[in-house]
């Protein structure tokens, strides 16, 4: 896999960053919704004053799975910005994520 495992066997599945103190409270919200929806997820955050890239960076380097990014616009439209190994996805609704993260942790895909 050269690092890159799976989502169901990854030691974190999914990272939540925000880019900046302001959206914060948004994104601990999206946390509080995964963790409710899928009760054994491993996920993490990192709500650092630095830039995004750094914190992008960073979470690939560490082959997180899925790397949520929030800002202003994710915030207003209420929905979220997926990264997957390297692949980016805008305006996902979170109901949608759920249910297909959900499924393939559960299918082990």
């Amino acid at each position: 896999y050269n690092g890159r495992l799976p989502c169901w066997l990854a030691p974190i599945q999914v990272r939540v960053l925000s880019f900046t103190s302001r959206n914060e409270k948004y994104a601990k919200q999206i946390i509080k919704k995964l963790g409710e929806e899928i009760p054994n997820l491993r996920l993490d955050a990192d709500f650092q004053d630095r830039p995004i890239p750094g914190k992008v960076k960073e979470a690939e380097l560490m082959r997180v799975p899925y790397i949520i990014t929030i800002g202003d616009k994710e915030e207003k439209t209420k929905s979220l910005a997926i990264r997957n190994h390297g692949k980016v996805k805008f305006g996902v609704k979170i109901d949608k994520f759920i249910r297909n993260l959900a499924s393939e942790i559960k299918n082990r895909k």
